[in-house]
């Protein structure tokens, strides 16, 4: 059976959008009801005296209505627009800095250590990360609208008061974020907040305008200033209506997906202690962001709640800490409480809610973080030959790895980051290194003549140019680790790709297209690359792509494209060749499909992708798994076969970690 977690809570991410409007519609309505309520009063002896309802439908009632809707959607469609920019905006809105690279700080370093190591191991780009320097609370998010182009945001208090273990659960619990497809819908609701609570600021505004100008303007005209006061204060208690709709809409969307991202980050970690400590630190210390006035729009996006509220049982976007510590493992608690009391005789954790339903919390925690007990500590092989080694036999269905971290895949990942000298791996952090990377990945394993030849095509540039001491620092690495880290190194160098400009980036597509071309034929390797890179780099990458295909019929000739290109890659001939082929699509068109084993050019492979990466996410599972029988009908999956799987799982937004 498909992984349910990953596949199941995409879809659940998605159809939360739809939850998400029903509840915004729902708390416009109430607004505009209640701002009608305050101008009948306020017109009521200016005109006839009618009831309420028949009042709302007179050209007064009409006319209010009208003006609070737009406003409200004013206001959010002004804040959807601005968060267009994707992770990077929400960063620059709350006042974080960048987290060069090449850090010299060691808590950053270690950070970026660790979510390094977390997305090689998960198949997920490496996020780019900020620190919010004045925040001396423990506190995190992510945000973007696809895995690929996400963001990660901590506070300088986790940064400086949680150690390794720690951090790294941190970290997990919101690699579980962008993985399940939550950070697309929490950017949005900061959107729609931002509407709802407009009617509430234009009241501080009037409330400003009538009770705090002038002497002088007052003694003009006093009634008129208290009458703008008065109505300024009323739009004020409306706007608290607004405010408490937008928490319980947080609630409603939040809750739950913050218990299942704990789960996964034991699951990652297999260290449940790591996160649990972390929240522990956080009953005593704190998570509240104070430095920024958007702390209340981010607080269903962060580890901790992020903001002091009333009505906290109702209102909150987290479960209680303690409900979460004791759903992460039964006992971790007391075990924490006994520790500090060891240390810190006296000390005690704040209780910061009522118990809840821990049966039933500790079961869907179970569910995730079952399977994997204890940490991995075998010895690998050296990598080039533990490519295939290092794990487990496949699953029979490589839908079931999809969004998961193994014991064997964060190992190889902990492997390659030990393997790559210091002067290499800092080369990527920079962006004329990442761009001779790219140049290398498609050189390195020619003779010499040939690669002089090929990269005489690039165009003499002083960024995108050839840099020959750049490229011959990175050489002697890609030549020692091999295939099999041709993209976990390309992953670490994205960061400093994603800094490219438009058209520098143009540029880098053209000059990687013109070495591709360069002996007239395309391998599996270079496809994978171009692919990857058009899709990452490419206008408008960081947008996420809406569901549009919800059955398999729409879009059986892309399926056939890519089946067909599987099923050459999996078999050594013809015969074969046609064989995976009918099995594979057997599940999607009961044998009745022609067979088309034929060569699939670029430009159809690119546009196939594109139309399955439309499909809803319970479709893909089936498309995955078909792709994977054609390559995995020999038991095993060679290098350049889990190149082209992730070219795949990259384009359907389905993270596919080391095979």
């Amino acid at each position: 059976m498909a992984n349910p977690g990953f596949f199941q809570r995409q879809a659940h991410a998605r159809r939360n959008t739809g939850l998400l409007i029903v509840l915004f519609l729902t708390a416009v309505t109430l607004i505009t009801l209640a701002v009608c309520l305050v101008g009948y009063m306020v017109t009521r002896s200016q005109s006839s005296p009618l009831p309420f309802h028949l009042w709302l439908l007179s050209s007064h009632g009409l006319a209010t209505a009208a003006a609070v809707v737009t406003l409200i959607s004013v206001g959010s469609l002004v804040r959807w627009i601005d968060l267009g920019g994707g992770g990077s905006r929400v960063a620059r809105m709350v006042g974080a800095r960048l987290i060069e690279p090449d850090t010299k700080s060691a808590e950053e370093r270690k950070l970026r250590n660790i979510v390094e190591e977390m997305a090689i191991a998960s198949g997920v780009s490496v996020p780019e990360l900020y620190v919010m320097d004045s925040e001396t609370s423990i506190n995190a998010f992510v945000a973007g609208y696809t895995p690929g182009e996400a963001v990660m945001v901590v506070t300088q208090g986790a940064l400086s008061q949680l150690n390794r273990d720690e951090l790294q659960g941190v970290v997990g619990h919101e690699f579980s974020h962008i993985l399940n497809g939550d950070m697309r819908i929490n950017v949005r609701l900061i959107a729609l907040l931002a509407g709802i609570l407009m009617i509430g600021q234009i009241g501080q505004f009037l409330l400003r305008a009538g009770f705090y100008s002038s002497g002088r303007t007052r003694s003009r005209d006093g009634r008129a200033q208290a009458a703008l006061g008065i109505l300024g204060l009323a739009l004020m208690i409306i706007g608290y209506v607004g405010v408490f709709f937008g928490r319980l809409i947080q609630a409603a969307v939040s809750r739950q997906r913050e218990m299942l991202a704990d789960a996964s980050s034991v699951q990652f970690t297999r260290n449940p202690e790591g996160i649990g400590s972390a929240l522990f630190k956080i009953g005593l210390k704190s998570g509240y962001l104070d430095s920024t006035s958007h702390a209340s729009d981010m607080n269903h996006m962060c580890f901790g709640e992020s903001a002091r509220m009333k009505f906290t049982s109702l209102l909150a976007s987290h479960p209680p800490v303690n409900d979460r510590i004791n759903a992460i493992q039964p006992g971790l608690l007391a075990r924490l409480r006994s520790r500090l009391r060891d240390t810190e005789p006296g000390a005690n954790l704040r209780q910061t809610g009522a118990p809840a339903d821990r049966t039933r919390l500790g079961d869907l925690v179970s569910q995730v973080a079952e399977p994997v007990r204890g940490r991995a500590g075998s010895r690998l092989s050296p990598l080039q030959s533990s490519f295939n080694e290092n794990l487990q036999p496949p699953p029979t269905k490589l839908s079931t790895r999809v969004g998961t971290v193994t014991p064997g895949s964060e190992a190889y990942a902990a492997r390659l980051l030990d393997q790559l000298p210091s002067t290499f791996r800092n080369l990527l952090y920079t962006r004329a290194g990442a761009i001779q990377l790219c140049y290398g990945l498609l050189t390195y394993h020619l003779p010499d003549a040939t690669q002089k030849e090929h990269l005489s095509l690039i165009e003499k540039h002083s960024m995108l140019g050839l840099q020959e001491e750049l490229l011959g620092k990175l050489r002697p690495t890609l030549i020692k680790l091999g295939e099999a880290a041709r993209f976990p190194v390309l992953e670490l160098a994205m960061p400093a790709l994603r800094k490219l400009d438009p058209d520098e980036r143009h540029a880098l597509l053209t000059n990687v297209q013109r070495l591709v071309a360069a002996d007239n034929r395309l391998s599996l390797f270079e496809l994978a690359l171009t692919t990857f890179l058009n899709r990452h780099l490419a206008p408008g990458a960081e947008h996420a792509v809406p569901v549009k295909h919800r059955n398999y019929r729409s879009v059986l000739p892309a399926i056939e494209r890519v089946l067909s290109l599987f099923a050459r890659a999996g078999s050594t001939s013809e015969g074969q060749s046609v064989k995976l082929y009918r099995e594979a699509m057997a599940g999607f068109c009961n044998g009745t499909a022609e067979v088309t084993t034929g060569k699939v050019s670029v430009n159809e492979l690119k546009a196939a992708l594109e139309t399955l990466s439309r499909l809803s996410p319970l479709l893909k599972p089936a498309i995955i798994d078909a792709c994977g029988h054609c390559i995995m009908h020999d038991g095993k999956v060679d290098v350049r076969e889990y190149e082209l799987m992730r070219l795949v799982a990259d384009q359907l937004d389905c993270p596919m970690p080391p095979l």
